[in-house]
């Protein structure tokens, strides 16, 4: 047999197995190409993920949009034949936007476009009116600290370039400005800070997310600007221009709130007790719909288990598909649900989560053991042909969110289904995330890629061995 001159990257022509490699995919040709087939026959995923955004809007915490979509879910699952579909309860923060409003003063009137991020507190129904100081880092907010009492801190941090990924990237190393620029500001007599979005300017639309208050130091109301509209504040400001604004927010906090993770199963045939996760945010902000983010991985993982469960492929292990409800403001249903299960954890076989998106291209990222590692990448091969990358590790940082805690607690290895992260972040908690974002082709090719996955993880005869590797790598490890 000829060398394979692409091993080292995880792909084959041959067909020969990975060294390590706890499983020959090609057993498994059959079943795949059952699921594969039943998975791009039709649109039947994407018409449910634009149901789900047609019909309940956003799925913001608290709010009756997410728990019609809850109810919605668990009926469709019983509905899809699904097995012990249950609702595990978690507690969600209610924080209510309001209306909320930013104008230009001086130089000239103009409204800007903004967000409140999430947890900020609100101006009073008077607003706030006052000068501005544009910064671009927190060095050159200490230098300037004396200009700051009574203004509202503009933060427009430098936009870095990077080879692959550039608006995630840039989300990542700038995302410290969302979380603790406000306490920043603060400190030195700010009365709000406005944040430049991290988008490429493209089409003048604001970035929210959630902002962490800090004991002890005053809290002050906190907002994203349109990266267009604080980039002109920034040539005033290194003009030296004036710049007045008025900010108005009505946010308020309503405390904590029941909600509820949606779980859904196949149960195995001879190790019931063994199993398989396919989880996804179920939640979202309250811009948009939120079908890109993510929306879709929640179809993408819900879908893997009703297609098994149609064709009659009930695997030897337990697939288990949990909708995970307030990823995006603390994962409180990642964290409910790994106290529940935490009894459980050592016979959590894999998790795997998708919430980037399904924007091409796409592949898969693990993080485990080298076996774990060489099995993923064999049971890979099985979709190449859908255009699936070669797999990747470690699973990346901020990808991996609900499942984060249980792999931690529980030595898991985990998975995710990573897309293209460039035009998935000119959509990420904008207006625009809306279910026009997915393509139809594309998802339908995520579905297959994920159900084989699963699929084959939950039937070989062997199971993976236990460790996390580098884990899930949560954004609350930074």
């Amino acid at each position: 047999m000829r060398e394979d001159p692409m091993m080292g990257e995880g792909r084959s022509d041959t067909g020969r197995v990975p060294p390590g490699a706890l499983v020959d995919p090609w057993t498994y040709r059959e079943p795949a190409s059952r699921l594969i087939g039943e998975a791009l026959v039709d649109r039947f995923a994407w018409d449910r993920l634009a149901y789900l955004g047609d019909a309940f809007g956003h799925r913001m915490n608290g709010t009756p949009g997410q728990q019609l979509s809850i109810d919605w879910a668990l009926a469709q699952m019983r509905a899809d034949g699904l097995e012990n579909v249950r609702p595990e309860s978690a507690k969600v923060p209610k924080w209510i936007r309001g209306a909320e409003r930013v104008t230009l003063l001086d130089p000239y009137p103009r409204d800007l476009v903004m967000v409140g991020y999430g947890n900020s507190v609100g101006t009073g129904p008077e607003g706030i009116v006052a000068d501005a100081i544009v910064v671009r880092s927190f060095e050159e907010l200490e230098a300037r600290r004396a200009e700051v009492p009574g203004k509202i801190v503009v933060f427009s941090p430098v936009w870095r370039q990077f080879p692959h990924d550039e608006s995630w990237e840039n989300y990542l190393a700038l995302r410290h400005f969302r979380i603790s620029g406000h306490a920043r500001a603060a400190e030195f007599g700010a009365v709000a800070v406005l944040l430049r979005s991290i988008y490429k300017p493209h089409a003048r639309q604001a970035h929210t997310g959630s902002l962490k208050y800090q004991d002890g130091i005053r809290r002050i109301p906190s907002a994203a600007l349109a990266p267009e509209d604080a980039l002109m504040l920034d040539r005033i400001d290194a003009r030296g221009g004036r710049i007045r604004l008025r900010l108005e927010m009505n946010a308020r906090d309503e405390g904590w709130v029941d909600s509820a993770n949606v779980v859904g199963e196949i149960v195995g045939r001879e190790r019931p007790d063994e199993v398989i996760v396919l989880a996804c945010q179920y939640d979202s902000w309250d811009n948009g719909t939120s079908s890109l983010d993510d929306g879709c991985g929640a179809i993408v993982v819900w879908e893997a288990v009703r297609l098994m469960k149609k064709l009659g492929l009930r695997p030897r292990r337990t697939v288990r598909t949990v909708l995970f409800t307030n990823e995006e403001n603390g994962c409180t249903g990642g964290m409910a649900y790994r106290d529940l299960h935490r009894a459980q954890l050592h016979n959590h076989v894999a998790m795997l989560e998708a919430d980037s998106g399904v924007l091409p291209p796409m592949h898969f990222r693990a993080s485990g053991t080298d076996e774990t590692i060489a099995t993923v990448t064999a049971i890979g091969r099985l979709v190449e042909t859908l255009g699936m990358g070669p797999v990747a590790t470690p699973v990346r940082i901020g990808t991996a969110e609900d499942i984060h805690p249980s792999v931690e607690a529980g030595d898991i290895p985990s998975l995710t289904l990573q897309g293209n992260n460039e035009p998935y972040s000119a959509y990420h908690h904008a207006h625009s995330d809306m279910v026009e974002a997915v393509p139809p082709v594309e998802l339908a090719r995520a579905v297959a890629a994920v159900t084989v996955m699963s699929y084959v993880l939950a039937e070989m005869p062997q199971r993976l061995p236990p460790g996390k590797g580098q884990g899930a790598r949560g954004t609350s490890d930074e």
